[in-house]
């Protein structure tokens, strides 16, 4: 297939965010446009549930990741995720956080908080989704949302993917893909957040967004040298093991703290996050002792994770029932997923991203309106119009995910040689080694 120039493919993609920004009214107001009365303990507990979101990142994911992979690829995630995570930050304060979370339009914001511009100093002003607390505090979260997402995708081109490769794609994908999708779902002028679609803590923006971005990226890429033919085991699941508890631990700032206050829905949120990832731990393990007569703990750690993906657009809508039902049918749905979707398509997904974020994140925003209580917040979606957001999302952010890649295949390249490969990416890439390998 030819494929269009770098300049084209360039021109493509700027065009289309200036298409997105220029197909509505820019608006030049603040976010909120009265000044807020902030409140001392959301803003507090906002700013420890951004720490807590950063830690499922640096160093949660790391670990998570570095355990699963071969030795001599052990310190090359870590690289990757440490420089996405400083890339994704620098987009998102000159221009991600704009696209992503003011007015601008149905598809897209406005150049309003270009460069943070209005986040710093007294006259700071509350962003309408976070009213009691500074539009800073809800930028840092959201910046920590942005960070992991991309840090997910990570995962499903790990051991051949060129870490100049992950520094391109980190900062268009999050400008091009993130941006808009969150604009889309949580921002209250996005087309999506008018329907009613309910995400209450990223099942469609942060998991759907980015299993799906980790197949297309997988597919791209090609997959490892040997798969499918030659073991290729992890080397420590402790580390494992111990990022999965850090994933865990966050990830009750990643959904308590989409209450934006520290109120009776955090708590039910929290309660939410704990029941679902021990049903899919039990689950999981369940499902492996059945078909092998052990209870794996990668296999238990790999279901909580999956029970925590599928709660998180429901937490803040659904009681323990609720959590309970998410948890169960999705760590049956990505157990199935993880387990036969490689062989079936042959693609490497070296981490099984799609096949737990995206299936877990399907599950989740699916059956939230199912399973939510109007005793805790008003039920504004059906399973149709979730269902309508989940597919939107897919297709979006699969394509322009193909798009990025494109442009990113000549600025840096995609995969490292075939040399490089064999060695190993912690010395042909790092010119470091873990102890051992």
């Amino acid at each position: 297939m030819h494929l269009p120039t770098l300049s084209a493919r360039g021109t493509f993609a700027v065009a289309v965010l200036a298409m997105l920004v220029a197909s509505g009214p820019v608006a030049a107001q603040a976010v909120a446009a009265v000044p807020s009365v902030f409140n001392s303990g959301d803003t507090a507990w906002m700013l420890v549930c951004t720490v807590l979101v950063l830690l499922m990142t640096v160093p949660g994911i790391m670990l998570f990741y570095s355990g699963m992979m071969r030795a001599k690829n052990a310190l090359s995630v870590v690289a990757h995720v440490f420089a996405a995570t400083a890339v994704v930050t620098l987009v998102w304060a000159a221009l991600g956080y704009s696209l992503a979370f003011t007015p601008g339009n149905g598809l897209v914001g406005d150049f309003s908080r270009v460069w943070s511009n209005g986040l710093i100093g007294a006259s700071v002003k509350a962003h309408t989704s976070a009213p009691t607390v500074p539009e800073s505090a809800f930028f840092l979260f959201q910046l920590a949302f942005a960070i992991i997402s991309f840090a997910l995708v990570i995962g499903a081109t790990v051991e051949r993917l060129r870490l100049s490769a992950t520094i391109f794609f980190a900062g268009l994908w999050t400008l091009l893909v993130y941006a808009p999708v969150a604009h889309w779902v949580w921002q209250p002028t996005g087309w999506l957040a008018a329907m009613g679609h309910m995400d209450f803590a990223g099942g469609t923006v942060v998991h759907i967004a980015a299993g799906i971005s980790g197949l297309v990226a997988a597919k791209v890429v090609g997959p490892r040298k040997g798969f499918g033919k030659e073991p290729m085991v992890p080397h420590n699941l402790l580390i494992t093991v111990i990022g999965a508890g850090l994933l865990w631990a966050g990830w009750f700032g990643f959904n308590a703290g989409s209450a934006f206050e520290a109120s009776s829905r955090a708590v039910g949120a929290l309660l939410a996050t704990q029941v679902a990832a021990c049903v899919g731990a039990f689950v999981w393990g369940l499902c492996e002792y059945m078909q092998h007569g052990k209870f794996g703990v990668l296999g238990m750690a790999t279901g909580a994770i999956a029970g925590l993906i599928a709660v998180t657009p429901a937490s803040g809508y659904v009681g323990v029932v609720g959590a309970t039902s998410i948890g169960f049918v999705a760590a049956i749905a990505c157990y199935l997923a993880v387990t036969r979707f490689k062989a079936l398509t042959g693609i490497d997904d070296t981490l099984d991203v799609f096949a737990l974020h995206w299936v877990g994140g399907f599950v989740g925003t699916v059956l939230t309106p199912v399973f939510a209580l109007k005793e805790i917040a008003p039920i504004t979606s059906t399973v149709f119009t979730n269902l309508t957001g989940a597919l939107a999302v897919t297709l979006f952010a699969g394509a322009m995910t193909y798009v990025v890649l494109l442009i990113v295949r000549p600025l840096a390249g995609l995969r490292v040689t075939d040399k490089e490969e064999s060695l190993g990416l912690d010395l042909a890439q790092h010119g470091e080694m873990v102890a051992g390998s």
